[in-house]
């Protein structure tokens, strides 16, 4: 069964991710396929081209890629002037013995592999940027912020869009019955230079295992982080359990840390045998999409409300 289970803000990506499919190439294919669309589309402020920047008005931009068959991997971190993070992090997994590159190093890989660079930064993000800034700072201080010896009191005072922030999330599912999944974001906007989340920590942004399923999660990462969200659906899975108790037990996992911390949490999910499921501490709730070899167009589904 060829399965595509996104995020909300897949859609720019999750045809041409089926067609993948459809024309015989692997779950890896078409999750790389998909998340590259995502990644240029500019109306997507925390993806790729247009991404809101750091503190200092740079675009840092991080991806993980996961392979369910031999549990392969490959993430970058922090990658800045480079507009397909995923590609770069297949990259990753393909060429190098490592798992994650960051910064300077992620910059350096992607331009041996060949890649080409690009200015990220849209006059739109810049726009914003500013405008909020200078809720905080004066416009000479704007103009010398990369001098500027403190920035942490003021990364805080930014942070409350750390509550809710996005990311793209794609897991496939191929005609071999292949897993994989991935996901791309420019971040946390206004974060801390060489700020991580969870997307490029494999474990906690996202996990792909044939044997039992994948799993991605979007929104405040430094709590994915710390409970190995994705890895802990997939791992309940093996212990057993359904696919939507395993995603009801992450979030039972989080609960302390959404109480302690704010924020939300959404997870996508999909088991060995191809049955997708999503899941959202979000108030107003939130849509995933699910598209299936025999779907004409992709389908929102809502996630289930899970109350903190």
């Amino acid at each position: 069964m060829l399965l595509i289970v996104a995020s909300g803000n897949g859609w720019p990506g999750i045809e041409q991710a089926m067609r993948v499919l459809r024309e015989g190439g692997t779950a890896l294919d078409a999750v790389e396929a998909g998340i590259r669309l995502v990644e240029s589309d500019v109306q997507d402020e925390s993806v790729g081209l247009g991404g809101l920047p750091n503190v200092l008005g740079e675009v840092e931009l991080d991806a993980s890629i996961m392979d369910g068959r031999n549990l392969a991997a490959g993430a970058v971190g922090a990658l800045q002037g480079y507009e397909h993070p995923i590609s770069v992090a297949r990259r990753v997994m393909e060429v190098t013995p490592h798992v994650l590159l960051v910064g300077d190093g992620a910059n350096r890989f992607a331009a041996e592999m060949g890649f080409a660079q690009r200015d990220l930064l849209t006059e739109g993000a810049q726009r914003k940027w500013c405008e909020r800034l200078h809720e905080f700072i004066s416009d000479d201080e704007i103009d010398d912020i990369v001098h500027r010896r403190e920035l942490l009191p003021l990364v805080k005072s930014l942070a409350v869009q750390r509550l809710r922030h996005g990311t793209v999330n794609f897991l496939a599912r191929d005609r071999c019955g292949a897993i994989a999944c991935g996901v791309s974001t420019s971040g946390w906007p206004w974060k801390y230079p060489g700020r991580l989340g969870d997307s490029p920590i494999v474990g906690a942004g996202n996990y792909a295992d044939n044997r039992y399923g994948a799993a991605a999660c979007t929104h405040y990462g430094e709590l994915a982080i710390r409970a190995s969200t994705s890895r802990s659906v997939v791992l309940y899975m093996k212990m057993g359990l359904g696919i939507e108790d395993a995603c009801q037990e992450a979030m039972r996992d989080l609960r302390p840390l959404l109480a302690a911390y704010g924020g939300t949490m959404s997870i996508v999910a999909m088991d060995r045998d191809g049955h997708p499921f999503g899941i959202t501490s979000e108030p107003q709730g939130e849509r995933y999409l699910v598209m299936t070899e025999e779907s004409n167009t992709p389908e929102f589904r809502e996630s289930t409300r899970f109350s903190v």
